[in-house]
């Protein structure tokens, strides 16, 4: 637990422990393996810091990175100069010339993005190498059936582009009985058949969970790779790699009938011990989470024990009843934690009505960051 001297002044410590990013990454590409395993690092490697994850999975042994834009890629190229890298939002619109660059790959998703990397290719007099992504039923981005009919009608296409992955989402992999993943798996395959023979892609880190059937040729893990645990009664072999500490800004008596927090929605029915830290919705946690007298919400943890939220979350403050804490509760200065022992993300995303995806992704900027291993 950090103290104060070592933090003075600071509202939050974030630690990442890129040791466990890597021990994640081992674990799931021994659970996938033959098919080689890639890593998720957009978003600032799920808000972890790609500056920091990328260079901790390429020691580890990844090669292949996955990011959604040109500056993700280029961030990754500086890291490290001979992965291979795929841009999942493609060619943005004439982004082609600067992925190209850049040395990144794109996901090509549509027929005008399939034309305009085989006109780059015949500008440039090379071959280039790009994936094809298509839709198999998220309706989301990637290549209808209807357009790889017609890709596939133009034998000649595939001499100008260099098809190194063909690639698919899956839309309910997070729950292993939806019918749904079957039928995806079935249109990826009939689908991908009428393609150049390249590797194949169809499972994120909750599809490389539901067996070796989803795993072709390479899987994509990204929240898994930082401790998540992306599908419902299937644990992945992870543990969490993030934890968030706030600082305890005071620690105050409240009588009975007394109010806590905005609007007055959350009253003492007895003597209770209230604990104000430096964390709000502006440190990404949510309003959502807050707690009115009659509607729980979230908690926060202390030396292994839980304390609840209690009011309204404001931009920089939460409170919180450490009442049953007793002589163990937090004082001034002292760090509970948002995310940690017993709070996991999922957890915390719950409370806080979301995902823990998106509890990631929003980790607090104003927050201190220490990076171990």
């Amino acid at each position: 637990m950090p103290t104060t001297g070592t933090l003075n002044g600071l509202p939050g410590l974030i630690t990442v422990d890129l040791h466990q990013v890597a021990a994640n990454w081992r674990a799931l590409a021994a659970l996938s393996a033959p098919a080689e395993c890639a890593a998720v690092v957009k978003a600032d490697a799920y808000g972890l810091g790609a500056d920091r994850v990328v260079p901790a999975l390429l020691q580890a042994g990844c090669r292949t990175f996955f990011v959604a834009t040109p500056d993700e890629a280029e961030q990754v190229r500086k890291l490290a100069p001979d992965v291979v890298i795929y841009v999942l939002d493609g060619l943005m619109g004439g982004g082609g010339p600067r992925l190209a660059d850049i040395g990144a790959r794109p996901a090509l998703a549509s027929l005008d993005d399939c034309f305009e990397w085989a006109a780059l290719c015949d500008a440039r007099d090379r071959v280039m190498a790009a994936a094809i992504h298509i839709d198999t039923g998220l309706n989301r981005l990637g290549l209808s059936a209807a357009d790889v009919s017609a890709l596939a009608a133009d034998a000649s296409l595939f001499n100008r582009i260099g098809v190194s992955l063909v690639m698919s989402h899956l839309a309910c992999a997070d729950t292993p009985d939806s019918p749904m993943n079957a039928k995806q798996l079935v249109a990826f395959e009939q689908l991908r058949a009428a393609l150049p023979a390249a590797p194949a892609s169809l499972a994120a880190s909750d599809g490389l969970m539901l067996g070796p059937d989803y795993c072709f040729d390479l899987v994509r893990p990204g929240y898994a790779l930082y401790g998540g645990q992306p599908t419902k009664g299937l644990a992945a072999p992870v543990q969490p790699a993030v934890r968030v500490q706030a600082r305890v800004l005071q620690v105050r008596d409240v009588a009975p009938g007394e109010t806590v927090g905005y609007s007055a929605q959350w009253r003492a029915s007895d003597h209770v011990r209230i604990a104000t830290i430096a964390a709000g919705y502006a440190d990404g946690y949510a309003r959502a989470a807050s707690a009115t007298t009659a509607v729980g919400g979230g908690q926060a943890g202390f030396k292994g024990r839980s304390a609840p939220i209690v009011g309204r979350i404001s931009m920089d403050l939460i409170t919180l009843d450490v009442t049953k804490l007793g002589e163990n509760a937090p004082r001034r200065g002292d760090f509970v934690d948002l995310i940690g022992p017993g709070l996991s993300y999922e957890q915390v995303g719950a409370w806080q009505g979301t995902i823990g995806y998106e509890v990631l992704t929003r980790l607090p900027r104003r927050f201190h960051r220490r990076y171990i291993g």
